[in-house]
């Protein structure tokens, strides 16, 4: 079996070099890290993951708590997460909470017991009190958690404002908002609160539809989409919480011949793959998922070192301009 002293060997380097490039220390130029790696799979070398976590105190592990995986928002930060920690050297431990309280206690304790070096979290039902002697960074994504150790959100607030403004500039008046679940308070209740705001400066008719837990688990809309649109007949303009919501929007109209955007307009949110993918495409307010995961895994990795981070980061959202509107 190939040792730390047989790359150094192979490469001609001495093993102290050989073992920063491989803990990722100090300056190393890129022709040496080539040279270890390709003398590393030539030797069939790999490293002892538990030697080197006890020596550095880290498992170079993240655990990462989301409430969903088949949502298309949460499949797309996950993606970008484990990238961003893989560009780090760090791996994730994923848990599906499905906003399940006792599993989120589950899986905390899990992630004590591997001792990662710190904790993401999607989930907004844990206690404070459940985190209690984990000792390791915690930072959120577009939850709320009193005393974490960073936030990380997109402006919501702003995205709600950006919604209204272009559907009222696309000739609307009478707007509906199908807003998120709100059993628990979330970053993303304030895109009602925009969308609100500029409603009633331009004096436009606007309804909040509040969406339920059920529906947002089982990503199921369709029913409840055609019911309030039945209801309220002179809709003309939809701001739906979500990308899922507005494809599923899209859907209804379809079937009550509702022809988009001639009579009705739609803006989503997220701008995940599912906006692109539908007829007509959607016209949404693009939330920076892969900027928000890279922040995300700066900041768990700088706090898990003992520097100190910025207890909140609102990163910008833009309007994408589809054929919805």
């Amino acid at each position: 079996m190939a040792t730390l002293k047989d790359v150094a060997k192979e490469t001609g380097l001495t093993v102290s070099t050989v073992s920063r490039v491989l803990n990722n220390r100090g300056y190393i130029s890129e022709e040496t890290r080539k040279n270890v790696y390709l003398a590393m799979e030539t030797l069939n070398y790999h490293p002892n993951e538990l030697a080197r976590s006890l020596s550095k105190k880290s498992t170079f592990t993240i655990g990462v708590i989301v409430p969903h995986i088949r949502h298309p928002y949460f499949a797309e930060l996950i993606s970008n997460l484990e990238n961003e920690a893989y560009l780090r050297k760090y791996k994730i431990l994923l848990f599906n909470s499905q906003d399940k309280n006792e599993r989120e206690k589950e899986y905390l304790e899990m992630c004590n017991r591997n001792r990662v070096s710190g904790i993401i979290i999607c989930s907004g039902n844990i206690e404070m009190t459940e985190f209690k002697g984990l000792n390791v960074p915690l930072i959120t994504i577009e939850r709320y958690l009193e005393n974490g150790t960073a936030m990380v959100e997109c402006d919501n607030y702003q995205g709600g404002k950006i919604a209204a403004r272009h559907l009222i500039e696309r000739g609307c008046r009478h707007l509906i908002h199908f807003s998120g679940v709100r059993e628990t308070a979330m970053p993303a209740d304030k895109r009602a609160t925009g969308f609100e705001e500029v409603c009633m400066e331009n004096k436009v008719s606007h309804t909040e539809i509040v969406t339920s837990a059920n529906q947002y688990h089982a990503l199921e809309y369709h029913d409840f989409i055609e019911k309030v649109l039945k209801e309220y007949p002179k809709t003309d303009g939809i701001f739906a919480s979500s990308d899922l919501i507005a494809a599923q929007l899209i859907q209804v109209c379809s079937k009550l011949k509702i022809a988009i955007p001639n009579q009705m307009k739609i803006v989503g949110f997220d701008d995940v793959n599912v906006a692109s993918l539908t007829t007509p495409r959607i016209t949404t307010i693009r939330q920076p998922i892969k900027e928000m995961a890279r922040v995300a895994i700066e900041l768990m990795i700088s706090a898990s070192e003992g520097n100190i981070t910025p207890s909140q980061t609102v990163l910008p959202v833009t309007l994408v301009e589809r054929e919805t509107t």
